[in-house]
């Protein structure tokens, strides 16, 4: 079994059925033999960039969290280890929450989904 931890834009993607989302990416998080995460940190994100209609989602906040709690998904809450990790991370990227997504896919071993090239330029395995 594999662990996969998504990454926010994932997590909305997949949600909304977006042909955003690769085809390999949407492989991975269907096949039931995977084990997918969500960090805490990226329904924080997306209330916070909702909030300041910085991101529109194609339903409500509700919604949304109604649909993951709907999945097989597994959330993880911030850990006090998730956050020494972050103490490790070189500064190649400045954006906390991605940061936080990396720090707990570090300490988990877990593969990060993620189209973001700022992530996939640190020492993590990450697909899309």
């Amino acid at each position: 079994m594999s662990k996969y931890l998504l990454d926010t834009h994932a997590i909305i993607w997949y949600l909304d059925d977006s042909a955003k989302l690769s085809a390999a990416s949407r492989g991975i998080i269907d096949n039931p033999e995977n084990s997918i995460f969500i960090c805490s940190v990226s329904l924080w994100e997306i209330a916070i960039k909702v909030s300041l209609h910085k991101l529109e989602l194609g339903m409500t906040l509700e919604q949304l969290l109604s649909s993951i709690a709907s999945t097989d998904f597994t959330v993880l809450q911030i850990e006090d280890a998730y956050i020494k990790s972050l103490l490790e991370l070189p500064l190649i990227h400045k954006d906390p929450f991605d940061r936080l997504i990396i720090a707990t896919a570090l300490y988990e071993h877990m593969t990060i989904v993620s189209v973001d090239e700022n992530i996939h330029q640190y020492d993590i395995t990450c697909i899309w």
